[in-house]
């Protein structure tokens, strides 16, 4: 088992193959360290994408980093597609991981690879960056999501308070969810060529209301344009949950034809079922279906792709469609007599008609105001001290696809058949005859 007869690419592989079969044995636990496969290559493949013409005539000399490394897998992963393209590629990679057992196998990893194993580190990202100063051509993780932070507040507080000289300064999320303060180091890390792939749930598309931490963390993003894709990948794709997960990929420089535009990807139907489910990942992204979807990606374009019976459909949209004022409309106090109530001569608002309007940034305020809010409550004002600029992203909205309902004498035919089935199979059990009422 030398190098004599092995070399050190395929001893990596033998050592990545140990690290997978010791993953699957423990089921729903090996998600806790190991993102399968068919997701990383996903993520590698749209990461190179936009630029994988560049690498091949240029050549490949390239930063990795992974701020929620595990075993390294996603780091290992994006140094092979990348020497695939450039075999003299020169791939240095860089990893953060909080749990010790998981760290010792990703330093074990690089070192079998030929790497540098001072560049894997041991400590928490949020609270003890390891890399600070440091910046990379990639950044590639699958950071936890639905965990509290509040053990590290302290130390990301600190970090908000500095502003934008700090990792966190744009806003802090509640505390029982920290996987966007992940998003903003890793931007945080990024050159300004740099791409990131990074993994997120539902709730980062819209948790948080116009001014909250999550809202300003989308608003610095999609402002900056630095979002240019989200892919819906199918449900139960991972080890340890079988919810609704996207992936998220940004960067500081897109091409002249994505500027000012969101891709949205919705390949929640792409995929093949596995044989044999592992923990709670029931189904596999295929190399066939990792090809559609990085080819919906890369045309960039409002269609559908198709594989068989599997679909994937792309959404071009432009920023300014994520984005929404929400307004405070006031209703003025009356009197006994009905008589307005003023107060250095302004009308006094009654806080118990008080409500909120979000209008798309779009639209104007004041036209959306004389259009749709006065016609119904003629002495109503827009309190505009009281005005906050949100962003969301509704996913799942934009791709709704509406399906007409059954009509009420086709359910009432087969509520009638199926009770006449009933009764039936209630007739051959007990040998009575059933009287059905009309």
């Amino acid at each position: 088992m030398g190098p004599d007869k092995i070399t050190s690419t395929d001893m990596g592989y033998i050592f990545e193959e140990l690290i997978k079969k010791f993953s699957e044995s423990y089921d729903e636990e090996a998600g806790s360290h190991f993102t399968s496969r068919d997701i990383i290559y996903l993520m590698t493949d749209l990461l190179i994408a936009e630029e994988k013409d560049v690498l091949i005539d240029e050549g490949v000399a390239k930063t990795v980093y992974d701020q929620t490394m595990g075993t390294s897998q996603m780091l290992s992963a994006m140094e092979e597609r990348l020497k695939a393209l450039d075999a003299e590629a020169e791939v240095t990679t860089f990893g953060q991981e909080i749990n010790e057992q998981t760290y010792a196998i990703a330093k074990a990893d690089i070192m079998v690879r030929g790497g540098n194993p001072e560049n894997m580190k041991l400590g928490n990202t949020l609270s003890n960056d390891m890399f600070e100063g440091f910046t990379f051509d990639y950044c590639i993780s699958n950071p936890p999501f639905g965990t509290d932070w509040k053990s590290e507040y302290k130390k990301v507080k600190e970090e908000h308070d500095k502003g934008k000289h700090g990792r966190f300064g744009v806003g802090l999320p509640k505390k029982n969810d920290g996987q966007l303060l992940f998003l903003l180091n890793g931007l945080s890390k990024l050159k300004n060529t740099g791409r990131m792939a990074i993994i997120h749930n539902a709730s980062a598309l819209f948790t948080g209301a116009a001014g909250s931490g999550e809202s300003e963390i989308r608003r610095y993003v999609i402002e900056n344009d630095w979002l240019e894709a989200i892919i819906q990948l199918p449900n139960d794709s991972f080890y340890n949950t079988g919810i609704a997960t996207y992936i998220w990929i940004l960067t500081k420089n897109k091409p002249k034809h994505r500027i000012g535009k969101i891709q949205l990807i919705d390949a929640s139907n792409m995929y093949m079922l596995r044989r044999k489910r592992i923990g709670s990942k029931r189904v596999d992204i295929t190399p066939e279906c990792r090809e559609i979807i990085v080819h919906a990606y890369g045309e960039f374009l409002n269609k559908k792709y198709y594989l068989n019976e599997k679909s994937v459909e792309s959404k071009i949209l432009d920023n300014i469609e994520f984005g929404y004022y929400k307004v405070t409309v006031e209703t003025p106090q009356y009197d006994d007599f009905s008589n307005l109530i003023m107060k250095n001569g302004k009308k006094v608002p009654d806080p118990t008609k008080r409500d909120t309007e979000e209008i798309p940034l779009k639209e104007d305020i004041k036209t959306y105001f004389e259009k749709e809010i006065k016609p119904f409550n003629l002495d109503a004002w827009i309190d505009e001290k009281k005005t906050k600029i949100g962003y969301e992203i509704p996913f799942t909205r934009l791709f709704y696809k509406f399906t007409q309902p059954e009509k009420t004498e086709d359910i009432a035919t087969r509520i009638k058949q199926l009770e006449e089935e009933i009764h039936k199979d209630f007739e051959i059990l007990s040998g009575q005859e059933v009287v059905i009422d009309e």
